[in-house]
């Protein structure tokens, strides 16, 4: 609403040049944000406070200007005033309508993917896509399978693994994921949206532009950065029980543009060190794909008269049980390096919450645990986070305590699914017998035991076919 006032970025440009703080880049830009949310304040009070006695006032004259002109003729002179009355109207109008919109503000998450195909045209696309019969590493052309394999680990695990240097370039990164951010969700404790952000990057970049410098040297920020609101979104209609609410989190501006950033470069690299069993946020991938093959699994087991289970498990308060510690080995394994590791580590563990409780804060305390909704890390951490249950079911599957459903394709070829993730719910198929329902429940424990997430089994089922 602000931004459409004219004249407001020169005003806020000269306030924000105008306060003088020592200390970290982090620290004087958390200064500097207070004290703009202070002398916004005073100045939101003072324009929009008059808001609809300027707007009366100016619809008082435009009906003057019409009154005159039902009389007789304007003048060229009184003509023009007529047309600044209309033009001062209009522009308070869209200054209310911004206002409303402001607090009448429905934020729609939508989720799903788009659907490309039946199963076995999926199936062989992504045969297709993880079979390299050739690749060129570093210029050279790698052939036989084993090389090709060693190459591919050996690049990744260098690109992953060393310290990067401060690039020259990062503005435009920096810039371009600011740009990409909806600047008009609702602010976090700042109170000072992404908007501005966007509007201000003239005169605020250099200082934007340390912070990241000192995040990359120093893998920290000053933590009020990451202060967050906590706000309880009903599951349901009617919703009383506090269960039936879920917390999303409304961040600063500066952590989520860091951690916009970061999100960035980790989706590039997340599809080639997580398994194929995982289909929600990755790029090229779609939770789809994964109903279909689950319909296929169905629909092989009932065409040869075959008994199977299929398991449904719901992770409860998935992103809020997460293990931290957990989550860092799995990075370490997975061949991230020291700094990635602790550029993750400040993220997750800098966040002091306040909730908000019929519109107003209340509390303010840190977590030993979890992940935010709403932090754009997040679905990233989490989905990396669940492939110990890939692994651990894998094993499984290798030593025979689990069997899939084998599906059988063309040319007498059979594909072995034997469990898929959407996200926090997972589907595990397995033979209709006591053995292998105890085993899934001790890999299911082991799960618990390792990371923190564990089974909600009232929203689990058991499903024979």
């Amino acid at each position: 609403m602000w931004l459409k006032v004219e004249g407001f970025k020169d005003i806020v440009r000269t306030w924000w040049q105008g306060i003088e703080v020592r200390g970290s880049t982090s620290y004087r830009l958390a200064v500097k944000m207070k004290e703009i949310k202070k002398k916004l304040k005073v100045w939101n009070k003072e324009v929009f406070g008059r808001l609809e006695t300027n707007k009366a006032s100016a619809l008082e004259q435009v009906d003057f200007w019409d009154q005159v002109e039902s009389e007789r003729n304007l003048t060229v002179e009184e003509a023009d005033l007529k047309k600044e009355a209309k033009d001062s109207f209009k522009k308070w109008v869209l200054l209310e309508e911004a206002h409303w919109r402001q607090h009448l503000r429905e934020i729609w998450l939508k989720e799903g993917d788009r659907n490309t195909g039946f199963f076995h045209r999926m199936a062989s696309a992504h045969r297709r896509n993880n079979a390299m019969g050739r690749i060129k590493v570093n210029g050279e052309w790698l052939v036989e399978e084993q090389e090709v394999r060693e190459g591919v680990v050996n690049s990744f695990q260098q690109m992953l693994s060393k310290d990067m240097v401060w690039q020259a370039d990062i503005e435009i990164e920096i810039h371009s994921a600011l740009m990409e951010m909806n600047g008009d969700k609702a602010p976090g404790p700042d109170g000072i949206t992404v908007a501005f952000w966007q509007n201000a990057w003239d005169f605020t970049k250099e200082e934007i532009m340390e912070m990241f410098k000192e995040f990359h040297e120093h893998n920290s920020f000053v933590r009020s950065l990451n202060n967050t609101f906590l706000v309880l979104i009903p599951k349901k209609s009617g919703a009383e029980d506090l269960g039936d609410f879920r917390p999303i989190s409304l961040l600063g501006g500066l952590y989520k543009l860091l951690a916009k950033v970061l999100a960035n470069r980790l989706k590039k690299v997340i599809g080639k060190v997580v398994s194929i069993a995982q289909n929600a946020f990755l790029m090229g991938r779609q939770i789809l794909d994964a109903s279909l093959i689950a319909n296929e699994v169905i629909d092989s087991w009932q065409k040869r008269k075959e008994k199977g289970l299929i398991c449904k498990l719901d992770i409860e308060k998935a992103y809020d049980n997460i293990n931290w510690n957990f989550l860092m080995k799995v990075l370490q394994k997975m061949g991230f390096g020291t700094k990635w590791v602790g550029w993750m580590w400040s993220c997750v563990s800098s966040a002091k919450f306040s909730i908000l409780v019929n519109g107003v804060p209340a509390g303010f305390f840190p977590s030993t645990r979890g992940l935010h909704q709403g932090d754009p890390l997040s679905p990233y951490l989490f989905v990396m986070g669940m492939e110990i249950l890939d692994v651990l079911i894998r094993r499984a599957v290798e030593g025979g305590y689990l069997l899939g459903c084998n599906i059988r394709g063309g040319s007498k070829t059979s594909l072995n699914i034997s469990h898929l993730f959407f996200a926090d719910d997972t589907i595990v198929f397995c033979e209709a017998n006591k053995e292998q329902v105890s085993h899934l429940s001790w890999i299911l424990f082991w799960l618990e035991a390792a990371s923190g997430l564990r089974i909600n089994p009232a929203k689990s089922e058991i499903i024979p076919v």
